[in-house]
């Protein structure tokens, strides 16, 4: 997730808590249909019926002018008036919800869902959009958006899965990976992240890809817990060089003796709901040990 976002986002976790809810939406079916299914969150509900009814007056509405909402769109960043557009561009003749994860508090909201979106050609275009709400006066706004259209990795559909467990010991899980990585000329990959993170989530889905399973066989992998404000480990961060102020995930490779080989600097993994199989591959088969023979 991408620091300008990321931002956003975790200041409406911190206000949020621990306390999460999920919601499912049923699918919706037509133009005609729009209020036959809700999310839980009426914010979010009064954006979607926006989009489906074409009301771009309404839709643009929603997202925040002061502080001007900040958009990532697959990978790249633009403004509120283009992530309008994109939506608007659709005329989505209905929209399916599937909410992945949603909190909310009185004064912030945290949402990612996965959309399926009926175009008028009767395809379904796949959307992943990450959303932060913040209440504004009496009006809730859009204050972050990171969206992946037609996304080419899984999407998860929850987030329960315990990638980064609390009580994980990061310091003895590099050294016991250290030890298998001698014995079996392999790295160490490092792979920093918390479980919070959605696209922490998607890469490591990748990670257990079929395809992936010759690459992934000249690592050993470690997952470096960050926590809540990505302040956990530090040390560890420290001794890989790794930076985070690009977002996360982030990764690092190390030898079996536990000297750095790369680290990641500029959040090349961030946006891992964006990326292809074939960038995932390209930097695990550049940095694997045989690559130095």
């Amino acid at each position: 997730m991408p620091t300008m976002v990321r931002g956003y986002f975790r200041s409406i976790v911190f206000l949020i808590g621990i306390a999460a809810a999920m919601f499912a939406a049923q699918h919706a079916s037509g133009q005609a249909s729009m209020a036959d299914s809700t999310t839980g969150f009426a914010p979010l509900d009064q954006w979607k019926n926006a989009v489906v009814a074409g009301d771009a007056a309404a839709l643009k509405a929603s997202y925040s002018t002061d502080p001007e909402a900040q958009v990532m769109a697959n990978g790249i960043t633009v403004n509120a008036d283009a992530d309008v557009s994109f939506w608007l561009g659709l005329k989505a003749q209905s929209i399916k919800l599937e909410i992945v994860r949603m909190k909310e508090r009185p004064a912030g909201a945290s949402i990612v869902f996965k959309a399926e979106v009926l175009l008028p050609n009767g395809k379904t275009l796949r959307v992943t959009d990450g959303q932060g709400w913040r209440k504004q006066g009496d009006q809730w706004r859009l204050a972050g958006v990171e969206r992946a259209d037609n996304p080419h990795l899984e999407q998860p559909s929850d987030m329960k899965r315990n990638i980064y467990p609390a009580d994980a010991d990061a310091h003895a899980e590099i050294k016991e990976a250290e030890e298998k990585a001698a014995t079996q000329h392999k790295r160490v990959l490092l792979v920093f992240g918390a479980n919070w993170c959605f696209d922490c989530h998607v890469l490591d889905l990748a990670f257990h890809r079929p395809d992936f399973a010759s690459a992934m066989a000249a690592y050993e992998v470690v997952h470096v817990d960050l926590g809540e404000d990505e302040k956990k480990n530090a040390d560890v961060v420290k001794q890989f060089n790794v930076t985070l102020d690009k977002g996360i995930p982030t990764l690092a490779v190390a030898e079996a003796d536990g000297k750095l080989v790369v680290s990641q600097k500029n959040g090349e993994f961030e946006d891992a709901r964006s990326l292809t199989p074939e960038t995932l591959l390209e930097f695990l088969n550049k940095w694997r040990p045989e690559a130095r023979q």
